[in-house]
């Protein structure tokens, strides 16, 4: 990350970040703990007793941690910054990332952050750690110590001017915001696609880390392996996997991980071949309605998902798939239709009505009207619940009164 650009840092010195990191702040960090919140009284005796750098970071680290609980099992004891726990991966997409990494051979993890990658690089090899921020240098080092992870070094400076062994295996997240906004062309990354592939030139065994959306050169993709990782039906990143950490070159990948942070084990499922394969289209839903999970959907690769369970397409983007059979299928939300009727407002509203249905989750590919707007002319009044699907597979759209199952 680089400290230009890393709006955490601006009014605070290195030695606020090193205090935060002792233990006259983690007696404060705890005191505000024990309460849940941070109640008024333990606030403002801190602005009594600390400067206002200090008790800025107090209160901040306290509600980081809170908020690091779904991404990391020991949040209660690390360090972070927000951006750097947004940009983090967490404990369960870093450690599936990390099994591709050769056991116990030498790794380096670039633009590290706060170390949320470097934790399960570590925990199986020598991992030098590179990090251009030195606040940021000095919560990955102590978010290593905190899980034990004594094979790691954290260098503070600038991971290009790091020189590599040929046989080191390496990953990096460059800096998607270098100008202050997210942009998602490696050209403009830091490092940018230069840097990088000056990198893979000197070590070719390399891991980069990237936004879903980002399209990369169409040499990366003839080279790499593309996998888009997903949880909690979210997208979380996509990495270009480079030599023998590559797989299947010139593929994508598409992987929907299930756990919770520090669980031992941890479930994954994936689906892997060419973006945008043609689907067989129904024009009539089935008895069940597919939608695949976001990584899918960023792979582009709803067309395997369908060949993999013989599913037709709902929808023209391939957002909605439908079949007569039930599948459990990790890669896919399953919904079981009941009703089925052109889109009209009144038809509609008097179909709930009918159900007693109250709570309604609407759900749309290739059509115009908004959800909220549309669940406020419903007028929703009853103790059951239901999905309205709203999907356009010919001419005209269709509503489908459906439950997730």
């Amino acid at each position: 990350m680089n400290p230009r650009t890393n709006p955490d840092s601006t009014d605070l010195s290195l030695a606020d970040y090193r205090w935060l990191l002792g233990d006259e702040a983690e007696s404060w960090l705890s005191r505000v703990a024990e309460g849940g919140e941070t109640s008024p009284a333990v606030a403002a005796r801190l602005r009594r007793e600390l400067s206002a750098e200090r008790t800025h970071l107090v209160l901040q680290q306290a509600e980081l941690r809170r908020r690091a609980i779904g991404k990391f099992s020991k949040a209660d004891q690390m360090f972070f910054s927000p951006l750097g726990l947004e940009q983090a991966s967490d404990e369960i997409v870093a450690r599936h990332k990390a099994k591709r990494f050769e056991p116990h051979g030498p790794r380096a993890d670039l633009c590290c952050g706060i170390g949320g990658d470097a934790l399960s690089l570590a925990a199986d090899g020598p991992t030098v750690c590179v990090e251009r921020d030195p606040a940021l240098a000095l919560m990955a080092g102590a978010n290593l110590r905190v899980y034990e992870r004594s094979r790691a070094e954290v260098v503070s400076g600038d991971a290009t001017r790091l020189k590599l062994d040929a046989e080191t295996s390496w990953h990096i997240d460059p800096d998607r915001r270098p100008e202050g906004h997210r942009t998602t062309d490696v050209r403009y990354h830091s490092p940018n696609r230069m840097a990088i592939e000056e990198l893979l030139a000197e070590a070719p065994h390399g891991a980069i880390k990237l936004a879903p959306a980002t399209v990369v050169p169409a040499a990366w993709a003839r080279q790499a392996e593309l996998q888009w990782i997903g949880r909690d039906r979210q997208c979380r990143q996509q990495v270009a996997w480079f030599g023998r950490l590559c797989k299947q070159p010139g593929t994508r990948r598409a992987t929907v991980l299930q756990g919770r942070p520090g669980d031992d084990r941890h479930e994954s499922r994936s689906v892997t071949g060419a973006p945008g394969k043609p689907t067989d289209f129904a024009e009539r839903p089935g008895r069940y309605i597919f939608e695949p999970d976001a990584a899918v959907m960023a792979a582009d690769l709803s067309g395997s998902l369908a060949a993999d369970h013989a599913l037709a397409a709902l929808s023209r983007d391939g957002g909605y798939l439908t079949g007569d059979i039930s599948i459990d299928d990790p890669m896919m939300s399953r919904f079981e239709v009941e009703e089925v009727l052109p889109f009209d407002r009144k038809r509609i509203r008097q179909l709930l009505s009918s159900r007693g249905i109250g709570s309604l989750e609407i759900k749309k590919r290739g059509v115009a009207e908004q959800p909220e707007q549309l669940r406020r002319k419903l007028r929703l009044k009853g103790p059951n619940s239901a999905v309205l699907i709203l999907a356009r597979p010919a001419t005209s759209t269709l509503a489908i009164l459906a439950h997730r199952q």
